[in-house]
């Protein structure tokens, strides 16, 4: 299996040119990246409701062990920064330690997770949409 070397990524990391991502960041960007946790933060609202209204008691173990996982997970990715330090993701990770065809499945389980992930705000936001034209007693089918 094709690995990269941590060398070579450092070297692709500290590219400059036409075919390179800028990095940087602005204020722009940073308020974006608020608006986002914001509405990231109003989708998680809307699972907590429905765990409420249908898990009844149980609600409060999956809140420890949803703790848990988000433990373990914050772990896993400070290990690969202190392992692979350069800008990147699981993929970047995978690619170094466990070779090309590991990144490639977990390049296309990101993009999954990304699917799924806009999905769900889509569906949270088309129902903020719908209450607010309602207010305007303009009143769309659920299923558009």
């Amino acid at each position: 299996m094709l690995k990269k070397s941590l060398e070579l990524l450092r070297q692709e990391a500290a590219e400059t040119g036409a075919h390179t991502l800028k990095r940087s960041l602005g204020g722009f960007s940073l308020i974006a990246i608020g608006i986002g946790v914001i509405i990231g933060a109003g989708l998680f609202s809307l699972t907590g409701i429905a765990a409420a209204n249908n898990a009844g008691p149980a609600v409060t173990l999956s809140f420890v062990v949803a703790a848990v996982g988000c433990a373990f997970s914050a772990l896993c990715y400070a290990e690969f920064a202190a392992m692979v330090p350069v800008a990147g993701s699981a993929y970047t990770y995978a690619y170094a330690t466990m070779g090309e065809l590991f990144a490639w499945i977990i390049g296309w389980d990101l993009i999954l997770e990304y699917s799924v992930g806009a999905a769900a705000v889509s569906i949270s936001w088309s129902q903020y949409l719908l209450k607010f034209l309602s207010k305007y007693n303009i009143h769309l089918p659920r299923s558009w």
